[in-house]
Protein backbone atom coordinates (compact mmCIF):
# COMPACT_ATOMS: atom_id res chain seq x y z
CA UNK A 1 0.00 0.00 0.00
CA UNK A 2 1.84 3.56 -1.00
CA UNK A 3 -1.59 5.78 -0.64
CA UNK A 4 -1.76 7.73 2.34
CA UNK A 5 -3.72 6.80 5.37
CA UNK A 6 -7.55 6.45 5.60
CA UNK A 7 -8.54 10.11 6.77
CA UNK A 8 -5.32 11.60 6.24
CA UNK A 9 -4.62 14.89 3.99
CA UNK A 10 -1.89 15.01 1.94
CA UNK A 11 0.95 17.06 2.80
CA UNK A 12 1.91 19.76 0.13
CA UNK A 13 5.34 19.95 -0.81
CA UNK A 14 7.58 21.61 2.03
CA UNK A 15 5.20 20.04 4.33
CA UNK A 16 6.92 18.11 6.23
CA UNK A 17 9.83 20.68 6.83
CA UNK A 18 7.79 23.28 7.75
CA UNK A 19 6.51 20.58 10.48
CA UNK A 20 10.34 19.85 11.53
CA UNK A 21 11.05 23.41 11.81
CA UNK A 22 7.80 23.69 13.42
CA UNK A 23 8.24 20.95 16.08
CA UNK A 24 11.90 22.23 16.86
CA UNK A 25 10.90 25.46 17.64
CA UNK A 26 7.65 24.95 19.94
CA UNK A 27 10.18 22.35 21.91
CA UNK A 28 12.57 24.41 22.66
CA UNK A 29 10.68 27.15 24.34
CA UNK A 30 10.69 23.99 27.45
CA UNK A 31 14.08 25.04 27.66
CA UNK A 32 15.47 28.09 26.15
CA UNK A 33 14.43 29.57 29.68
CA UNK A 34 16.77 27.61 31.84
CA UNK A 35 19.89 29.86 31.43
CA UNK A 36 18.45 32.40 32.57
CA UNK A 37 16.58 30.98 35.73
CA UNK A 38 19.19 32.81 37.65
CA UNK A 39 18.10 36.07 36.21
CA UNK A 40 14.04 35.28 36.48
CA UNK A 41 14.97 34.57 40.31
CA UNK A 42 16.42 37.72 41.14
CA UNK A 43 14.02 39.77 39.03
CA UNK A 44 10.67 37.86 40.44
CA UNK A 45 11.95 37.83 43.74
CA UNK A 46 12.18 34.11 44.21
CA UNK A 47 14.97 31.91 45.52
CA UNK A 48 17.00 29.75 43.37
CA UNK A 49 14.93 26.09 44.33
CA UNK A 50 11.69 27.58 43.57
CA UNK A 51 12.40 29.26 40.38
CA UNK A 52 13.22 25.38 39.47
CA UNK A 53 9.91 24.71 39.29
CA UNK A 54 9.40 26.34 36.15
CA UNK A 55 11.13 23.37 34.44
CA UNK A 56 8.78 21.15 36.04
CA UNK A 57 5.89 23.14 35.19
CA UNK A 58 6.86 23.36 31.59
CA UNK A 59 6.84 19.33 32.01
CA UNK A 60 3.91 18.89 33.50
CA UNK A 61 2.31 20.93 30.89
CA UNK A 62 3.75 19.00 27.74
CA UNK A 63 2.76 15.69 29.65
CA UNK A 64 -1.07 17.21 29.84
CA UNK A 65 -0.41 18.19 25.97
CA UNK A 66 0.29 14.29 25.55
CA UNK A 67 -2.80 13.37 26.89
CA UNK A 68 -5.73 15.56 26.01
CA UNK A 69 -4.30 17.82 22.85
CA UNK A 70 -3.10 15.21 20.75
CA UNK A 71 -5.80 12.97 20.64
CA UNK A 72 -7.31 16.32 18.99
CA UNK A 73 -4.82 14.89 15.65
CA UNK A 74 -7.78 12.06 14.96
CA UNK A 75 -10.46 14.71 14.81
CA UNK A 76 -9.02 18.28 14.03
CA UNK A 77 -7.52 19.49 10.77
CA UNK A 78 -4.06 19.75 11.26
CA UNK A 79 -4.16 24.04 9.98
CA UNK A 80 -6.23 24.33 12.53
CA UNK A 81 -4.62 21.97 15.30
CA UNK A 82 -1.66 23.37 14.87
CA UNK A 83 -2.13 26.76 14.70
CA UNK A 84 -4.05 26.82 17.54
CA UNK A 85 -1.96 24.73 20.01
CA UNK A 86 0.99 27.80 18.34
CA UNK A 87 -1.12 30.61 19.10
CA UNK A 88 -1.88 29.26 22.52
CA UNK A 89 2.31 28.39 23.05
CA UNK A 90 2.24 32.16 22.23
CA UNK A 91 0.32 33.43 24.30
CA UNK A 92 1.90 31.20 27.38
CA UNK A 93 5.09 33.12 26.20
CA UNK A 94 3.69 36.65 26.66
CA UNK A 95 1.72 35.50 29.68
CA UNK A 96 5.36 34.42 30.90
CA UNK A 97 7.35 37.48 29.60
CA UNK A 98 4.71 39.85 31.76
CA UNK A 99 4.70 37.50 35.16
CA UNK A 100 5.74 39.87 37.80
CA UNK A 101 5.82 37.14 40.81
CA UNK A 102 6.80 33.09 40.37
CA UNK A 103 2.93 32.33 40.38
CA UNK A 104 1.97 33.11 37.73
CA UNK A 105 5.53 32.61 35.59
CA UNK A 106 4.29 28.63 36.89
CA UNK A 107 0.60 29.19 35.56
CA UNK A 108 2.56 30.38 31.82
CA UNK A 109 5.41 27.32 31.89
CA UNK A 110 1.89 25.30 31.76
CA UNK A 111 0.73 26.63 29.24
CA UNK A 112 3.56 26.89 27.60
CA UNK A 113 4.64 23.02 28.31
CA UNK A 114 1.06 22.21 26.70
CA UNK A 115 1.72 24.56 24.07
CA UNK A 116 5.02 22.52 23.53
CA UNK A 117 3.37 19.46 22.93
CA UNK A 118 2.31 20.38 19.33
CA UNK A 119 5.47 18.90 18.44
CA UNK A 120 4.45 15.41 18.90
CA UNK A 121 1.42 16.31 16.75
CA UNK A 122 3.61 17.36 14.33
CA UNK A 123 5.47 14.11 14.06
CA UNK A 124 1.74 12.61 13.99
CA UNK A 125 0.75 14.69 11.01
CA UNK A 126 3.82 14.23 8.86
CA UNK A 127 3.51 10.44 9.28
CA UNK A 128 0.09 10.16 8.10
CA UNK A 129 0.43 13.34 5.29
CA UNK A 130 3.16 10.95 3.34
CA UNK A 131 3.10 7.94 1.33
CA UNK A 132 3.54 4.53 3.94
CA UNK A 133 6.73 3.70 1.88
CA UNK A 134 8.20 7.56 3.51
CA UNK A 135 6.76 7.65 7.11
CA UNK A 136 9.66 6.77 8.53
CA UNK A 137 11.80 9.52 6.87
CA UNK A 138 9.15 11.84 7.58
CA UNK A 139 8.56 11.27 11.12
CA UNK A 140 12.86 11.57 11.36
CA UNK A 141 12.61 14.48 9.96
CA UNK A 142 10.44 16.07 12.59
CA UNK A 143 12.49 14.08 15.40
CA UNK A 144 15.49 16.08 13.63
CA UNK A 145 14.09 19.16 14.36
CA UNK A 146 12.83 18.13 17.97
CA UNK A 147 16.30 17.25 18.82
CA UNK A 148 17.68 20.28 17.31
CA UNK A 149 15.11 22.60 18.78
CA UNK A 150 16.43 20.59 22.32
CA UNK A 151 20.30 21.05 21.41
CA UNK A 152 20.16 24.43 20.32
CA UNK A 153 17.32 25.84 22.53
CA UNK A 154 19.89 26.48 26.00
CA UNK A 155 22.47 28.26 23.56
CA UNK A 156 20.31 30.38 21.56
CA UNK A 157 17.96 31.02 24.87
CA UNK A 158 20.94 32.05 26.73
CA UNK A 159 22.67 34.45 24.68
CA UNK A 160 19.01 36.06 23.48
CA UNK A 161 18.75 36.71 27.84
CA UNK A 162 22.44 37.86 27.90
CA UNK A 163 21.62 40.53 25.17
CA UNK A 164 17.78 41.57 25.64
CA UNK A 165 17.14 40.16 28.80
CA UNK A 166 14.66 36.93 29.90
CA UNK A 167 11.80 38.52 29.33
CA UNK A 168 12.76 40.01 25.90
CA UNK A 169 14.02 36.58 25.05
CA UNK A 170 10.02 35.46 25.75
CA UNK A 171 8.51 37.74 23.19
CA UNK A 172 11.25 36.85 20.91
CA UNK A 173 10.23 33.55 20.74
CA UNK A 174 6.80 34.21 21.22
CA UNK A 175 6.82 36.41 17.85
CA UNK A 176 8.85 33.31 15.99
CA UNK A 177 6.03 30.98 17.34
CA UNK A 178 3.33 33.03 15.83
CA UNK A 179 5.37 32.94 12.25
CA UNK A 180 5.20 29.14 12.84
CA UNK A 181 1.42 29.30 13.11
CA UNK A 182 0.98 31.37 9.74
CA UNK A 183 3.28 29.13 8.30
CA UNK A 184 0.71 25.94 9.35
CA UNK A 185 -1.73 28.13 8.76
CA UNK A 186 -1.06 28.51 4.85
CA UNK A 187 0.59 25.25 4.34
CA UNK A 188 -0.77 22.32 5.98
CA UNK A 189 -3.98 20.08 4.91
CA UNK A 190 -7.55 21.71 5.90
CA UNK A 191 -9.16 18.37 5.61
CA UNK A 192 -10.38 16.72 9.04
CA UNK A 193 -10.25 13.02 9.68
CA UNK A 194 -13.25 11.52 9.92
CA UNK A 195 -13.35 10.91 13.70
CA UNK A 196 -13.96 7.57 15.23
CA UNK A 197 -16.13 8.59 18.37
CA UNK A 198 -17.07 11.94 20.16
CA UNK A 199 -14.15 13.32 22.06
CA UNK A 200 -14.85 12.42 25.54
CA UNK A 201 -15.19 8.93 24.55
CA UNK A 202 -11.43 8.95 22.48
CA UNK A 203 -10.23 10.35 26.27
CA UNK A 204 -11.79 7.00 28.25
CA UNK A 205 -10.73 4.51 25.99
CA UNK A 206 -6.94 5.70 26.13
CA UNK A 207 -6.51 3.37 28.63
CA UNK A 208 -8.10 0.37 26.72
CA UNK A 209 -5.41 1.16 23.86
CA UNK A 210 -2.78 -0.58 25.49
CA UNK A 211 -4.21 -3.50 26.62
CA UNK A 212 -6.04 -3.96 23.05
CA UNK A 213 -2.52 -3.25 20.97
CA UNK A 214 0.59 -5.40 21.78
CA UNK A 215 2.39 -3.85 19.59
CA UNK A 216 1.64 -0.53 21.79
CA UNK A 217 2.45 -2.38 24.71
CA UNK A 218 6.18 -3.28 23.46
CA UNK A 219 6.96 0.06 21.75
CA UNK A 220 5.71 1.65 25.29
CA UNK A 221 8.05 -0.80 27.17
CA UNK A 222 11.25 -0.26 25.28
CA UNK A 223 11.06 3.17 24.51
CA UNK A 224 10.40 3.98 28.63
CA UNK A 225 13.72 1.92 29.00
CA UNK A 226 15.75 4.12 26.53
CA UNK A 227 14.17 7.43 27.65
CA UNK A 228 15.01 6.34 31.98
CA UNK A 229 18.63 5.69 30.66
CA UNK A 230 18.67 8.82 28.64
CA UNK A 231 17.39 11.18 31.48
CA UNK A 232 19.22 9.59 34.37
CA UNK A 233 22.49 10.05 32.59
CA UNK A 234 22.27 13.42 31.98
CA UNK A 235 21.01 14.48 35.24
CA UNK A 236 23.82 12.14 36.92
CA UNK A 237 26.39 13.52 34.22
CA UNK A 238 25.71 16.98 35.57
CA UNK A 239 25.25 16.06 39.17
CA UNK A 240 28.79 14.00 39.35
CA UNK A 241 30.56 16.65 37.17
CA UNK A 242 29.81 19.61 39.57
CA UNK A 243 31.55 17.74 42.47
CA UNK A 244 35.01 16.97 43.17
CA UNK A 245 37.79 16.20 42.03
CA UNK A 246 35.97 17.83 38.60
CA UNK A 247 34.10 20.84 40.38
CA UNK A 248 33.02 22.11 36.60
CA UNK A 249 30.46 25.09 36.16
CA UNK A 250 27.67 24.95 34.47
CA UNK A 251 29.06 26.25 30.97
CA UNK A 252 31.43 23.83 30.75
CA UNK A 253 29.16 21.00 31.76
CA UNK A 254 26.71 22.33 29.10
CA UNK A 255 29.59 21.75 26.64
CA UNK A 256 28.97 18.31 26.74
CA UNK A 257 25.14 18.78 25.38
CA UNK A 258 27.05 19.44 22.23
CA UNK A 259 27.54 15.60 22.07
CA UNK A 260 23.79 15.03 21.12
CA UNK A 261 24.81 16.65 17.57
CA UNK A 262 25.16 13.10 16.11
CA UNK A 263 22.01 12.08 17.16
CA UNK A 264 20.80 15.15 15.27
CA UNK A 265 23.03 14.06 11.82
CA UNK A 266 22.01 10.46 12.35
CA UNK A 267 17.80 10.79 12.51
CA UNK A 268 17.43 11.81 8.68
CA UNK A 269 19.63 8.16 7.84
CA UNK A 270 17.88 6.06 10.22
CA UNK A 271 14.83 7.29 8.65
CA UNK A 272 15.61 6.13 5.44
CA UNK A 273 17.13 3.08 6.64
CA UNK A 274 13.76 2.27 8.64
CA UNK A 275 11.56 2.74 5.42
CA UNK A 276 13.78 0.26 3.52
CA UNK A 277 14.61 -2.49 6.72
CA UNK A 278 12.21 -1.78 9.17
CA UNK A 279 11.72 -0.38 11.87
CA UNK A 280 12.93 -3.51 13.99
CA UNK A 281 16.70 -3.41 12.24
CA UNK A 282 17.04 0.69 13.07
CA UNK A 283 15.73 0.51 16.57
CA UNK A 284 18.10 -2.65 17.91
CA UNK A 285 21.09 -1.23 15.61
CA UNK A 286 20.38 2.09 17.85
CA UNK A 287 20.75 0.16 21.11
CA UNK A 288 23.19 -1.54 20.38
CA UNK A 289 25.55 1.79 19.59
CA UNK A 290 23.74 3.35 22.74
CA UNK A 291 24.54 0.56 24.86
CA UNK A 292 28.41 1.01 23.63
CA UNK A 293 28.15 4.34 24.24
CA UNK A 294 26.61 3.56 27.82
CA UNK A 295 29.91 1.22 28.22
CA UNK A 296 32.03 4.02 27.49
CA UNK A 297 30.85 6.42 30.14
CA UNK A 298 31.29 2.99 32.49
CA UNK A 299 34.73 3.79 32.72
CA UNK A 300 34.59 6.99 34.31
CA UNK A 301 34.69 10.96 33.57
CA UNK A 302 38.62 11.07 33.59
CA UNK A 303 38.78 11.41 29.69
CA UNK A 304 36.57 14.13 28.16
CA UNK A 305 36.47 13.01 24.87
CA UNK A 306 35.97 9.66 25.62
CA UNK A 307 32.61 10.85 28.11
CA UNK A 308 31.98 12.60 24.80
CA UNK A 309 31.74 10.06 22.54
CA UNK A 310 30.11 7.50 24.81
CA UNK A 311 27.66 10.43 25.57
CA UNK A 312 27.15 10.85 21.61
CA UNK A 313 26.39 7.43 21.23
CA UNK A 314 23.89 7.23 23.92
CA UNK A 315 21.80 10.45 22.11
CA UNK A 316 21.73 9.33 18.69
CA UNK A 317 21.04 6.15 19.62
CA UNK A 318 18.21 7.34 21.42
CA UNK A 319 17.20 9.63 19.05
CA UNK A 320 17.06 7.32 16.26
CA UNK A 321 15.28 4.41 18.03
CA UNK A 322 12.46 7.09 19.31
CA UNK A 323 11.73 8.01 15.53
CA UNK A 324 11.74 3.97 14.56
CA UNK A 325 9.24 3.71 17.56
CA UNK A 326 6.99 6.48 16.96
CA UNK A 327 7.04 5.37 12.73
CA UNK A 328 6.27 1.75 14.33
CA UNK A 329 3.52 2.84 16.49
CA UNK A 330 1.79 5.15 13.37
CA UNK A 331 1.04 1.67 11.85
CA UNK A 332 -0.66 0.40 14.34
CA UNK A 333 -4.09 2.21 13.53
CA UNK A 334 -3.63 5.56 11.41
CA UNK A 335 -6.80 6.53 13.12
CA UNK A 336 -6.34 6.54 15.76
CA UNK A 337 -2.72 7.66 15.85
CA UNK A 338 -3.45 10.56 17.88
CA UNK A 339 -4.49 8.61 20.08
CA UNK A 340 -1.98 6.23 19.94
CA UNK A 341 1.23 8.79 20.38
CA UNK A 342 -0.28 10.29 23.14
CA UNK A 343 -0.70 6.88 25.35
CA UNK A 344 2.90 6.43 24.14
CA UNK A 345 4.55 9.65 25.33
CA UNK A 346 2.68 9.93 27.94
CA UNK A 347 4.07 6.85 29.67
CA UNK A 348 7.11 7.59 27.43
CA UNK A 349 7.60 10.97 29.61
CA UNK A 350 6.99 9.62 32.72
CA UNK A 351 10.02 7.26 32.35
CA UNK A 352 11.89 10.08 31.61
CA UNK A 353 10.93 11.90 35.20
CA UNK A 354 11.80 8.64 37.23
CA UNK A 355 15.06 8.98 35.19
CA UNK A 356 15.69 12.12 36.36
CA UNK A 357 14.53 11.69 40.09
CA UNK A 358 16.99 8.48 40.60
CA UNK A 359 20.08 10.55 39.50
CA UNK A 360 21.06 11.96 42.07
CA UNK A 361 20.00 9.12 44.62
CA UNK A 362 22.24 6.42 42.64
CA UNK A 363 25.22 9.15 42.74
CA UNK A 364 24.73 9.51 46.27
CA UNK A 365 24.50 5.69 46.96
CA UNK A 366 26.97 4.22 44.52
CA UNK A 367 29.09 7.27 42.93
CA UNK A 368 29.59 7.39 38.78
CA UNK A 369 29.82 3.72 38.64
CA UNK A 370 25.76 3.02 39.86
CA UNK A 371 24.53 5.46 37.54
CA UNK A 372 26.71 4.38 34.45
CA UNK A 373 26.00 0.70 35.41
CA UNK A 374 21.98 1.39 35.62
CA UNK A 375 21.89 3.15 32.00
CA UNK A 376 23.65 0.13 30.68
CA UNK A 377 21.29 -2.65 31.94
CA UNK A 378 18.49 -0.30 30.81
CA UNK A 379 19.86 -0.24 26.97
CA UNK A 380 20.66 -3.55 26.87
CA UNK A 381 17.12 -4.50 28.03
CA UNK A 382 15.78 -2.39 25.82
CA UNK A 383 18.00 -3.85 23.16
CA UNK A 384 17.06 -7.56 23.93
CA UNK A 385 13.10 -6.42 24.12
CA UNK A 386 13.53 -5.08 20.63
CA UNK A 387 15.29 -7.94 19.17
CA UNK A 388 12.96 -10.75 20.67
CA UNK A 389 10.00 -9.23 18.70
CA UNK A 390 10.13 -11.21 15.20
CA UNK A 391 9.16 -9.73 11.97
CA UNK A 392 5.58 -10.68 12.59
CA UNK A 393 5.27 -7.96 14.71
CA UNK A 394 2.68 -5.69 12.38
CA UNK A 395 4.78 -2.86 14.30
CA UNK A 396 7.86 -3.61 13.30
CA UNK A 397 6.01 -3.77 9.36
CA UNK A 398 5.12 -0.31 9.08
CA UNK A 399 5.77 -0.55 4.95
CA UNK A 400 3.49 -3.09 4.67
CA UNK A 401 0.43 -2.01 6.86
CA UNK A 402 -2.66 -4.23 7.92
CA UNK A 403 -1.04 -7.02 9.55
CA UNK A 404 -2.63 -5.91 12.50
CA UNK A 405 -6.22 -5.64 12.54
CA UNK A 406 -6.89 -2.37 14.32
CA UNK A 407 -9.02 -2.56 17.26
CA UNK A 408 -8.94 -6.22 18.23
CA UNK A 409 -7.40 -7.21 21.03
CA UNK A 410 -4.46 -9.39 21.62
CA UNK A 411 -4.71 -12.91 22.01
CA UNK A 412 -0.74 -12.91 23.50
CA UNK A 413 0.29 -11.54 26.47
CA UNK A 414 3.85 -8.51 25.97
Amino acid sequence: MSGLHEGAGPLRRGGVGLLACTAGIALANNYAVQPALGDVAHDTGTSAAAVGLVTTAALAGCIAGFAFLLPLADRVAPRRLVTGQLVLLATGLVLAALAPGLGLLLVAYVIIGAGASVSAGASTIAGRGVPSERRGAAVALVAAGMSAGILLSRLVGGALADAIGWRGMLLSFAGLVLLCAAGARLRLPAERPEPTGSYLATLTALPGLLRRHRTLRRAVLTGSLWYFAFSLIWVALTVRLAQPPYALDAAAIGLYSLAGALGFAALPVAGRLGDRFGTRAVICASMSAAAAGAALLCTGLDTPAVTAAGLALVDAGCFTAQAANQARILGIDPRRSGSLSGVYLLLYFLAGVVGSALAAPLIEAGGWPAASGAVLGALVLAGLLALRCDSADPGYAAERPGRERPGRPSRTGF
